[in-house]
């Protein structure tokens, strides 16, 4: 009987997240009618999209929590799904207050990723051995990142002209660079920091990643010239050496990728972001003879089925989750996503696509539209120069990772090793995307006052 449930559940949660875009859309509609917005219709989408992720994480927990061939369910599971629900509404109700008339929909739709992705960690914790814990400290890394939200535009206050200290941008991030260098781990071809503690890494590329977009932001606020651009096109090389170094090329490329995009927004000169771009083209082909991690990714890219017990073991088990299952996907607890390698960061979503179906997994893209369109849409509206490129740096980094890594396991471009923003498991990552969106509200805030 409860396998027919799960069953239906697949068409529930389908419904739950077809019902939350079309209340994005709806959200969008009210808001640019052409006299002036539908506040009324805007508060009742933003209204039903929380009730339906609330419901979505209760409705998964019950699933994930049930006790096989009984009718009765794991305490401990139904705990932190408790928990889970009430960081929800805190969450919910702290950012309402802390960032009072802020876009509440750019705060759903991170909070309903990120219950996605506890969805998923809470039932691969019950089938991969080693990590029963995972949840636990997926959930705390939400409540750390939420935590600096909220103190994010009282340090902006203490720090009025955070404009001017590019240098201390520039600093920091070297510094936190090399620390892979000195005491980094070779983790899947890469250098990362490993904490002594089960389950907790550190990551110092996910900090740089924040003081990069402001290190730039400072810079090209008034730099148009050639002059002008050579300090922040130096300082990229040199932070992307350093990533390359520590074998870090996914991080390294999106790192580019950041500077290339805001250096269009600051000069919107193609020729340079041509060169740039001919440039980085030229840089892969040398990553390509120089590392050898990098051969065994384009060679599993290529036919990844010819290599299936070697370098395509990974994509090839994806694309078999991924497509296994066809459009309702397999029911949540019914797949074998813990097959696939890495599944809790870098292919998280191939085990939602296998579990919760092939439209509930294009509409989780469609989630993450939303979010990069109200980042541009932050960005356009931004009349300080500053504040623009803030806004459409984390916009366009978030944007380009998330492009990667969805890339990466569907085999649209070879794999590059990120995480799936808000989605995949990572403390930094999650910290650190999650402050991402901060800046994004402040930025939206600023535009409203000013």
């Amino acid at each position: 009987m409860f396998d027919l449930l799960v069953l239906i559940s697949r068409y529930v949660f389908v419904a739950y997240i077809l019902i939350f875009l079309a209340q994005g859309a709806l959200y969008v509609s009210a808001e640019r009618r052409s006299n002036s917005p539908d506040v009324a219709r805007m508060a009742r989408a933003v209204g039903v999209q929380r009730v339906l992720t609330l419901m979505m994480l209760v409705h998964a927990y019950l699933i994930i929590g049930h006790v096989p061939e009984t009718f009765s369910f794991d305490g401990n599971v139904l705990g932190l799904g408790a928990a889970a629900l009430g960081f929800l509404l805190v969450a919910m109700f702290a950012t309402d207050i802390v960032y009072k008339g802020s876009c509440r929909m750019l705060w759903n739709c991170v909070l309903f990723l990120l219950t996605v992705g506890l969805i998923m960690l809470q039932r691969l914790s019950m089938s991969l051995p080693g990590l029963p814990h995972l949840p636990q400290l997926q959930l705390t890394w939400f409540a750390v990142g939420f935590a600096a939200v909220l103190v994010i535009p009282l340090a902006l206050r203490v720090i009025p002209r955070s404009e001017m200290l590019e240098f201390v941008y520039l600093g920091a991030s070297a510094v936190l660079l090399l620390i892979p260098l000195a005491w980094g781990t070779e983790v899947y071809g890469a250098r990362r920091v490993w904490e002594p503690v089960e389950g907790i890494s550190f990551q110092p590329s996910e900090l740089v990643k924040f003081l990069f977009v402001f290190y730039l932001a400072s810079v090209m606020r008034v730099g148009k010239s050639w002059r002008q651009l050579i300090l922040p096109a130096v300082a990229t090389a040199g932070l992307v050496l350093l990533l390359v170094l520590a074998t870090d090329l996914g991080g390294a490329l999106i790192f580019f990728m950041t500077f290339m995009i805001m250096l269009y927004i600051s000069t919107g000169n193609l020729l340079l972001v041509g060169s740039g771009l001919a440039s980085i083209s030229a840089a892969s082909v040398a990553a390509y003879h120089m590392f050898a991690h990098l051969r065994r990714r384009v060679i599993a890219w290529q036919d990844p089925f010819a290599h299936i017990d070697n370098e395509g073991f990974q994509i090839a088990h994806a694309l078999f989750a991924i497509g296994t299952y066809g459009l309702m996907g397999a029911g949540l607890t019914r797949g074998t996503p813990q097959r696939i390698p890495v599944v809790v960061s870098d292919f998280i979503f191939a085990a939602v696509a296998e579990e919760f179906g092939a439209i509930f997994a294009i509409c989780l893209i469609g989630v993450f539209i939303i979010i990069f369109y109200r980042g541009c849409h932050i960005a356009l509206r931004c009349a300080n120069p500053y504040y623009a490129l803030l806004a459409a740096g984390f916009t366009g980094m978030l944007a380009f990772q998330t492009f990667l890594i969805l890339g990466g396991v569907t085999r649209l471009i070879p794999l590059t090793g990120v995480t799936l923003p808000f989605v995949s498991y990572g403390g930094s990552s999650i910290v650190v995307s999650v402050m991402m969106i901060g800046i994004l509200q402040w930025v939206y805030l600023y535009n409203r006052d000013n």
